[in-house]
């Protein structure tokens, strides 16, 4: 009986070997020369960069809102959160709709990504800590860095980049906006400044 169990745990330690439990996907993507990564269960699309409005009193790294089938989807510019110049678009630009959590709901948010580069697995061991130098990210916004043969990702926790106070300005102001112009702030924007390109 002893002997059969052993068996039966090295074969299930052979299966865990090969299909490790503990892997997860990641949407890598390059802003500013750095590639960064995102957990795909927070990426609900990729949308091409098309028009981008921008919104008075919003926070220097809210590159403005876009049109997302009816829905006003705040894009935020990551280079200008970590204190880089602001993102140049070209043709491989492109929005990461994300959803993230504020105030223990989900909400959705754009990000600015120079452009998409691919999904990786990465298990427990492949995630190294993040060095407390080197980074122009705050370690706070960083889940760790994922091993891509010779060279890394940073993995953002997308939560903390997109901090509860910060968010409350950002859909403050949309609302704001909207209201300004006489439009009802849970209402779609069928506004022709908020169409996302005919």
């Amino acid at each position: 009986m002893g002997a059969s169990n052993q068996a039966s745990n090295a074969a299930s330690d052979r299966g865990r070997n090969q299909l490790p439990l503990s892997r997860v996907q990641y949407l890598t993507f390059l802003t500013a020369g750095e590639e960064y990564a995102i957990s795909i269960v927070k990426v609900r699309e990729i949308i091409e960069y098309e028009v981008v409005t921008t919104v008075p009193n919003t926070p220097s790294w809210i590159s403005g809102v876009t049109n997302l089938r009816g829905r006003v989807i705040p894009v935020v510019d990551l280079a200008v959160k970590f204190g880089l110049p602001a993102s140049r678009i070209s043709k491989f630009s492109c929005i990461i709709i994300t959803d993230v959590m504020f105030q223990g709901e989900s909400l959705t948010m754009g990000v600015l990504a120079d452009s998409v580069s691919q999904v990786i697995d990465l298990s427990a061991d492949e995630i190294e800590k993040t060095p407390p130098f080197g980074t122009r990210v705050k370690t706070e916004y960083l889940l760790g860095m994922g091993a891509m043969g010779k060279k890394f990702c940073l993995i953002l926790d997308i939560d903390k980049v997109l901090s509860a106070d910060e968010m409350l300005a950002v859909t403050e102001s949309v609302a704001e906006e909207k209201l300004a112009e006489g439009v009802d702030a849970d209402a779609p924007a069928n506004d022709s400044h908020f169409e996302a390109g005919a």
